[in-house]
């Protein structure tokens, strides 16, 4: 136990995420419609939008822009002091931005880029949801009551982003951040194919994989999570009586063992729906390091990975 460092636990969680579309008025059916969503505000181009689950105003920003992608990603600190200690690490590592007042939902945030040129800010003071009459729910605990609109989605669970080399991206979270590195996948040649990063007991809310194009600053997919295998397959039919492409699924990751089922958003982006997985209790976790032959056998139940999880992304590349 000699080797062992004491993990820094400055991140809480991943607070949210800034999706770009260049079909506005399309995205927000969707997300409002079909997943379910509620509007929690807007302002310019940006609505803000939440899931029934979310402690905070909003877990995602939805902003209208020429192409889709991801605007930013920010994730919220466990105190101010946690907050500036983050800030004085990121700013000794090149890649920081500068301070910002602030979004609605939210105090003042540092900006930063990872290696890869994904935007992100830390951020600790924040607003917490006060349903409206109409969302009001019956038990105290929960922040909203479930609807039962369309899918129906709890909250945002995590981001993936493509990126030119995984490592030195991982890397800068560990040393920056704090994060772990759950599982990982890592190829015959030494390349780092995957990385699954986590702050609290959750096993994954940020994960790295390999852009097959070779691109930088690209996005993979955004998940929300439901709370059963039952809610995926229901929103799988949502999805065909509404003409929404699937991608994938409904099926099994290997890794993290989620259960999931991928579809596109009119804007163009990569949209997951989870449920199951895993938490880790033990503190020092070692980190689940998956082979090429291992995922060349596909996942869970032996389904193929989908050929356009390595080359779709946005903003997209053409081919």
């Amino acid at each position: 136990m000699d080797s062992y460092h004491e993990p820094i636990r400055d991140i809480a969680h991943l607070g949210h995420v800034e999706l770009l579309t260049p079909k506005p008025d399309e995205s927000l059916r969707f997300f409002k419609d079909i997943l379910g969503m509620e509007e929690a505000g807007r302002a310019g181009q940006s609505v803000y939008l939440r899931g029934w689950g979310q402690y905070e105003r909003y877990c995602m920003k939805l902003t209208e822009s020429k192409q889709p992608g991801i605007g930013h990603t920010a994730l919220r600190t466990y105190s101010p002091q946690a907050l500036e200690r983050r800030y004085a690490a990121i700013e000794k590592s090149g890649y920081g931005i500068g301070w910002t007042d602030g979004d609605i939902g939210h105090g003042k945030s540092y900006r930063f880029m990872d290696p890869d040129g994904h935007q992100m800010e830390i951020y600790f003071e924040a607003e917490k949801y006060q349903a409206p009459e109409h969302l009001r729910p019956a038990l105290k605990n929960q922040p909203q009551k479930y609807t039962g609109k369309g899918v129906g989605v709890r909250q945002l669970d995590h981001i993936n982003y493509l990126a030119q080399k995984v490592e030195p991206n991982s890397q800068f979270m560990q040393d920056a951040l704090g994060l772990r590195v759950s599982e990982q996948i890592v190829l015959d040649n030494g390349t780092h194919a995957g990385s699954w990063l986590y702050a609290g007991q959750k096993s994954y809310e940020l994960v790295y994989t390999l852009d097959a194009t070779n691109r930088r600053g690209r996005l993979h997919h955004i998940t929300f999570c439901v709370d059963s295998w039952d809610d995926l397959m229901r929103a799988a039919n949502i999805y065909v009586e509404n003409d929404i492409v699937i991608e994938g699924g409904p099926a099994k990751h290997a890794i993290q063992q989620t259960l999931f089922l991928y579809c596109f958003e009119p804007g163009g982006n990569r949209i997951e729906l989870a449920t199951g997985g895993y938490f880790i209790f033990a503190p020092d976790w070692e980190t689940v390091t998956w082979t090429q032959a291992e995922r060349a056998k596909g996942q869970a139940w032996r389904t193929p990975t989908i050929p356009s999880f390595h080359t779709y992304g946005t903003p997209v590349v053409e081919e």
